[in-house]
C-alpha cells in the first residue's frame, strides 16, 4: 500500500507573465520617447593647401545664392540669384550664370561652382526643375554640343509661408 503524503511539495515557478509586460511596457517606452534629429547641414571642411602665403579667392570659393519665390498658387513670382531680382525669366537667368561662370568648361570635382536654390515651400516642382535646367547647362544650337555651367547644386530647406 502506498503512503501518501499529505503535504504536497510546492512547486517554485516564475510568474513570466508581468516578466513579458515589463518589457513590452519599455519597449512601448522607448519607442514612443525616440526622436530622429535632422541632419543640420553641410559639414565638410575644405582646409586650403599650403601657399605662398597670397590669398586666392575666386568667385568659385562661395556658392551662388538661387532663390524662387512663389504666391499662394505655387506659380512663380520672382527669380533672385545673388540678390539680384531677375524677374521670371529663365533665360536671363541662364545669361547671369554664364557671365558669371563662364562657357569654358567649369572644374570637374571639388573645385568646380556650385549654387544653392533656396525655395518657398509651395512653389510648383516643374519651376525648380526648370531653374537647375538654366543653371546646369544647355545645348548649342550651331554645333549641338552640351555646353555644362554649374554641376554642384544643392538645396536649402524650403521656407515656408
Amino acid at each position: 500500500m502506498k503512503i501518501r503524503r499529505e503535504v504536497e511539495q510546492e512547486k517554485n515557478e516564475l510568474n513570466m507573465t508581468s516578466m513579458i509586460d515589463i518589457v513590452f511596457l519599455l519597449l512601448v517606452f522607448f519607442v514612443m520617447t525616440f526622436k530622429i534629429v535632422e541632419m543640420e547641414g553641410d559639414f565638410t571642411v575644405r582646409m586650403p593647401l599650403a601657399g605662398d602665403g597670397q590669398p586666392s579667392s575666386t568667385d568659385l570659393d562661395l556658392p551662388y545664392k538661387l532663390r524662387l519665390r512663389a504666391d499662394d498658387q505655387g506659380s512663380l513670382t520672382a527669380i533672385e540669384l545673388n540678390e539680384i531680382n531677375l524677374g521670371t525669366d529663365f533665360d536671363k537667368l541662364r545669361a547671369n550664370i554664364v557671365s558669371l561662370v563662364g562657357t569654358d568648361d567649369p572644374v570637374e570635382g571639388e573645385d568646380g561652382p556650385e549654387i544653392e536654390i533656396d525655395t518657398d515651400y509651395n512653389l510648383r516642382y516643374a519651376h525648380v526643375i526648370q531653374a537647375i535646367t538654366a543653371v546646369s547647362g544647355y545645348r548649342d544650337e550651331g554645333t549641338g554640343q552640351v555646353i555644362k555651367l554649374i554641376e554642384k547644386i544643392k538645396f536649402a530647406k524650403p521656407r515656408r509661408g
